[in-house]
């Protein structure tokens, strides 16, 4: 009974004391501010953390909160030095940002118009740009934070957005709109969580994890351009298909390692570009993909 009492007087935030030796009781409801703990102390004497860990809290009043009335902090958009030099090398990395950025604007406008070849072509040149930032971001010492979250966002106009417009205006006539539709905003969904991804995930110097973004708009930009012979259908197909290869787990070599092959291993695409540009195109854009799985099982077997 003594145990049962003790609880009930815990649940029902009744407290019952003493003063000055003499009995008595006294029952007192907890009011949900910051007065209750003052007036505990002043009847009681003390403290009593089981009492506050139960105490309720009226839905009508909100959880106070500590007000911060320190002023806002200006944080730098280029770390370290700021010279006059260093200013204008970080203007020139982010003007190849924003270049990239305008063109993927450009090849939606283009898109609108029936103009699906030159929006595609400036895919490429938006594709061209973003590998130049970066290099230039490095090269020149001046890579930062705000550098890498405004090439994500460009990422996400340039490939994310204007890529698919531009399939899907190509894809006019010769597929059911709806089904182009889906394919295409396939394309645009998971190009926002392969960036979003990517900016959060641990880099690897290696392998991408899964198709890269940049990869995937200059394939869907190549197709175009180039006007491979498939139906609307497996182009649709192929569309969706390099979506989802964007948010799979698969490896992906980088071009850095692409580029360090042996340079016999180039001397076949070149020649094949030579005799049939459309074939040997989709030979090494199949081969690509199907890397990721294959590199995928390999490492599960060495593991």
């Amino acid at each position: 009974m003594r145990r049962s009492s003790t609880f009930a007087r815990q649940v029902l935030l009744v407290r019952v004391g003493r003063r000055d030796g003499a009995a008595a009781s006294a029952t007192d409801l907890v009011t949900p501010d910051h007065r209750w703990t003052d007036r505990q102390r002043r009847r009681y004497g003390r403290f009593d953390p089981e009492v506050e860990a139960v105490r309720p809290v009226s839905p009508a009043l909100a959880p106070a909160a500590p007000v911060d009335d320190s002023p806002g902090m200006s944080i730098p958009l280029l770390p370290g030095d700021r010279s006059a030099a260093r200013r204008a090398k970080f203007a020139l990395v982010n003007a190849c940002t924003l270049s990239s950025l305008m063109l993927g604007m450009l090849a939606i406008f283009l898109a609108m118009r029936g103009e699906v070849r030159v929006a595609s072509l400036c895919l490429i040149a938006c594709v061209a740009f973003d590998g130049l930032d970066g290099a230039l971001a490095r090269k020149l010492g001046v890579a930062s934070p705000f550098g890498a979250q405004m090439d994500s966002l460009a990422d996400m106009c340039s490939f994310g957005l204007a890529a698919p417009v531009v399939v899907y205006a190509s894809l006019a006539g010769s597929v059911p709109a709806a089904a182009a539709a889906v394919a295409c905003a396939l394309v645009a969904g998971c190009a926002a969580i392969r960036l979003a991804r990517f900016n959060v995930s641990p880099k690897d110097g290696r392998f991408f994890c899964g198709v890269p973004t940049t990869m995937a708009a200059a394939v869907l930009a190549l197709t175009v351009a180039i006007g491979v012979p498939v139906s609307g259908l497996v182009m649709v197909g192929g569309v969706a298909l390099l979506a989802f290869a964007m948010v799979s787990s698969f490896p992906y070599a980088k071009l850095a390692r692409l580029v360090k092959l042996p340079p016999w291993l180039w001397l076949a695409p070149v020649i094949g570009a030579l005799v049939d540009i459309r074939l040997t195109f989709g030979l090494v854009v199949v081969g690509y993909l199907v890397s990721g799985p294959v590199l995928w099982l390999h490492q599960r077997r060495a593991a």
